[in-house]
């Protein structure tokens, strides 16, 4: 955190002059312009993974993160290299584990969890080989918007756009398929390589958020937005919009607590998206 008392005042009774100081420094612009990259890509990917009940996989593709990035620096490789290189050699391993038509969901289950289970033992040794600093291991599990580069935003910004892009092209036949893959697949709907293309964008974007909410935080900024706006309304695009929306909300307010605290931005992140996502029950409860 920085340390110089103009850089780090404290929050006030001034919102407009605690948002004058945010964006007042560089680091904190990086920050904030990545994180809104992030967000967006993560409620809209995550929207999808909610309603296809891939939550584990999510979940494990978020591990899979951590031995990426440790790996890459122990390699002597950008962080970003190791985060999207793992989540994507992850992605096509959980494609391979996935049930057939004739499969059984506890044998997946079981497979992506063994899964899991190697990709986070193998992260921790990679940490136990590295001697140096490994840019702070608390950074790589629980995050930090920190030493967010030029190059690192410019590189999250085309990512979420390409991923945006191939989603929007994907999104009826992946809706489809989503909602009832039998009768997609009868319907001459390419079932199983939309799985697998779903996944490949799933984990671009754990590769993508965990630059920012670190390795094992990622899964609440994919899961909760996603999951409190499919409890608010069953409209598809209203509740990709409302998911995007809630997520950019849970990012900005969490960097800026961040940036005010000595406690990490993941830290943040994850807790109001608990909260967003135990609002939207209360309100769904309410509306019964």
């Amino acid at each position: 955190m920085p340390t110089d008392a103009a850089i780090f005042q404290g929050l006030s009774w001034n919102p407009a002059a605690d948002v004058r100081q945010l964006v007042s420094y560089h680091f904190m612009v990086n920050a904030l312009e990545a994180g809104t990259a992030v967000a967006v890509l993560a409620g809209a990917i995550g929207w999808f993974m909610v309603l296809r009940r891939q939550t584990f996989a999510g979940h494990t593709l978020s591990v899979i993160a951590f031995p990426g990035a440790a790996g890459a620096s122990l390699a002597g490789l950008p962080l970003a290299f190791g985060y999207f290189g793992a989540c994507a050699a992850g992605a096509l391993a959980l494609a391979g584990v996935s049930a057939d038509r004739s499969g059984s969901n506890s044998r997946e289950s079981a497979a992506t969890g063994t899964v899991q289970a190697f990709a986070l033992g193998l992260g921790f040794l990679f940490v136990g080989l590295y001697h140096g600093l490994l840019n702070g291991i608390d950074a790589l599990l629980f995050g930090t918007f920190l030493g967010v580069s030029n190059d690192q935003v410019v590189t999250l910004v085309c990512v979420a756009a390409a991923a945006l892009v191939l989603l929007a092209a994907a999104g009826r036949p992946l809706l489809f398929a989503s909602l009832d893959g039998e009768v997609a697949r009868a319907a001459g709907v390419p079932v199983r390589a939309l799985s697998l293309g779903f996944l490949l964008l799933l984990g671009l974007a754990v590769g993508a958020t965990s630059q920012i909410t670190g390795a094992l935080l990622v899964f609440a900024l994919l899961v909760a937005p996603a999951a409190a706006a499919q409890q608010l309304t069953a409209r598809p695009l209203a509740g990709l919009l409302l998911s995007v929306a809630l997520g950019l909300v849970v990012t900005w307010l969490g960097l800026a607590l961040a940036y005010f605290s000595i406690y990490p931005a993941g830290f943040f992140i994850t807790s109001l998206a608990f909260a967003v996502y135990v609002a939207a029950r209360l309100v769904r409860h309410a509306r019964r």
